[in-house]
C-alpha cells in the first residue's frame, strides 16, 4: 500500500513536471530569423525593409502572437556581402535555434544560402531576389517579389520599345548574379522580337566611372538601352548619361536599374531621372487593400528611424512576408516547415500588396512588375513623389496610367 502511494506520488510529480515544462515551452517565443543588409550598397533599402518587418512583429504580437506565443525577431547585418550569409544563417539555425527563416534582401546575398536550406529541408521566405531557385529547385522557397522569370521583369520595357518601332538594343549589366540572370532573359526576349544587339557590356561591381561605356553606347546608336545595375551603379550611370548624353537615336533608356525606386536616390537625382523607363513594385495611385494605411503608419516611423521616408519599394512587400507567414501558421496550426510549404503551394494569400499564389518554383503565378517612366520631376522636392504622375505606369495594361514618351533625350529636356 505504501509502495502504491509512493508510486502514485512519483507519477503525479512527473506529470506535474511535464505539465510545467509543456507550459514553459508554450510560453517561449516563436523565433523568426534573417540577415538584412543595413550597410553596403543595399543598406539603405535594407533598413527600410527591416522597419516594415519590425512593424509586422509589433502588429502580430499585439494580436497575441502566433499559436498563442509572442514572435521574437532576430536579425543580423550581412553588409550586402554574400560571403557572410551562409555563416549567418548557420548561426540562426544552430545557435539561435530560430523557428522560421526569411531570406536576406536581394539576389546576391540570398543565392549562397539556397543549398543550405534545401539540404536541411527548410522553408525560406524570399525577399526581392531574382531567379535564385532557378537551378536549386527547392520546393520550400516562396518569394515575396512581384516577378517570375525575366519576361515578367522585361516585357514592359520591350513592349514599349516595340510600339516605338525599335530595331536595335544595347545592354549594360553588372557582373553579378542578379544582373546576369536578368540580362540573359532580356537577350532572349530581344532576340524573339528581332532586335539587333549593337552594344553589350558587363562591368565589374566595383566600377565607379561609366563615362567610357556611355560614350560607346552613344557611338553604337541603339534604339533601346537596357541597363541592369545596383544602386551605386545606377546613380553613377544616370549622372554619366546627364554629362555625356546617349544621342538622338535612343528611344528608351533604363529597364532593370535597382536604386531608382529608393526615395533618397530619387530626391538626390531629381530632374536627371526624367525620361528614364524603369521597373518598380509600387507607385502612388496603385490600389492594393491596406497598402495606403500601411504606408501612412510607416512614414511616421521612418522619420524617427531615419530611413527611406516614403518606403514605396521594399517595405510593403516585406510587411507582406510577415502576413504570409502569419496566415500559413494560423491556417495549419503548425511550425513544421513541410506542413507550411504544402499549405502555401495550395493556397492564395491576401496581403497589402494584393493576392499572391506561387508556382512550383516558389515564384508568383501572376507577376505584377510595373514599368514606369519618370516625367516632370523637379530638383530638391521630396513631396512630389508622394503623388501620382511623376512615375507614369506604362505596364501592365491593367495598371497603366499613361503612354510612353520618346525619344529619351527629348523627354529629359536635352537636345
Amino acid at each position: 500500500m505504501k509502495i502504491r502511494k509512493l508510486l502514485v506520488g512519483a507519477l503525479g510529480a512527473v506529470a506535474f513536471s511535464l505539465i510545467s515544462v509543456g507550459g514553459a515551452l508554450a510560453q517561449q517565443p516563436i523565433k523568426v530569423g534573417m540577415s538584412m543588409p543595413q550597410t553596403g550598397s543595399l543598406g539603405a533599402g535594407g533598413k527600410a525593409a527591416l522597419l516594415a518587418l519590425q512593424m509586422w512583429v509589433e502588429d502580430v504580437n499585439a494580436k497575441g502572437g502566433l499559436l498563442g506565443r509572442k514572435v521574437e525577431f532576430i536579425v543580423y547585418d550581412d553588409q550586402t556581402n554574400p560571403a557572410l550569409t551562409p555563416a549567418i544563417y548557420t548561426k540562426l539555425l544552430d545557435i539561435d535555434k530560430v523557428d522560421l527563416l526569411i531570406a536576406p534582401y536581394g539576389t546576391v546575398p540570398t543565392a549562397p544560402i539556397m543549398p543550405l536550406v534545401k539540404q536541411r529541408g527548410l522553408l525560406l521566405m524570399g525577399n526581392f531576389s531574382f531567379q535564385v531557385n532557378r537551378t536549386v529547385r527547392h520546393d520550400m522557397w516562396f518569394n515575396n517579389s512581384p516577378w517570375n522569370d525575366a519576361r515578367s521583369w522585361s516585357d514592359g520595357f520591350f513592349s514599349a520599345g516595340s510600339k516605338l518601332g525599335a530595331k536595335t538594343v544595347a545592354f549594360l549589366a553588372a557582373d553579378q548574379e542578379f544582373a546576369q540572370n536578368l540580362a540573359n532573359g532580356a537577350r532572349v526576349i530581344a532576340k524573339s522580337l528581332d532586335l539587333k544587339t549593337v552594344y553589350e557590356q558587363n562591368y565589374p561591381p566595383s566600377t565607379v566611372d561609366f563615362s567610357s561605356m556611355i560614350r560607346a553606347i552613344r557611338a553604337a546608336k541603339p534604339d533601346l538601352v537596357f541597363v541592369m545595375s545596383y544602386p551605386n551603379d545606377s546613380v553613377a550611370i544616370i549622372r554619366a548619361v546627364n554629362e555625356i548624353g546617349v544621342g538622338p537615336s535612343v528611344k528608351l533608356f533604363g529597364g532593370g536599374m535597382v536604386g531608382l525606386q529608393f526615395t533618397p536616390i530619387m530626391q538626390s537625382l531629381g530632374s536627371l531621372l526624367n525620361g528614364v523607363v524603369n521597373y518598380n513594385s509600387y507607385v502612388p495611385g496603385i490600389k492594393y487593400p491596406g497598402v495606403e494605411e500601411f504606408l501612412a503608419r510607416y512614414s511616421k516611423k521612418a522619420v524617427a528611424a531615419k530611413v527611406d521616408p516614403l518606403g514605396f519599394y521594399l517595405p510593403p512587400f516585406n510587411y507582406a512576408i510577415g502576413q504570409i507567414l502569419e496566415q500559413a501558421v494560423n491556417a495549419t496550426k503548425s511550425l513544421d516547415h513541410k506542413t507550411l510549404a504544402a499549405w502555401l503551394h495550395k493556397n492564395e494569400v491576401k496581403t497589402i500588396v494584393g493576392p499572391i499564389r506561387w508556382d512550383a518554383n516558389g515564384e508568383w503565378v501572376n507577376p505584377r512588375v510595373l514599368m514606369a517612366q519618370f516625367r516632370g520631376v523637379a530638383d530638391k522636392d521630396l513631396d512630389q513623389f508622394r503623388k501620382p504622375g511623376k512615375q507614369v505606369v506604362l505596364y501592365p495594361d491593367a495598371m497603366k496610367t499613361g503612354t510612353v514618351a520618346a525619344p529619351f533625350e527629348k523627354v529629359r529636356g536635352k537636345k
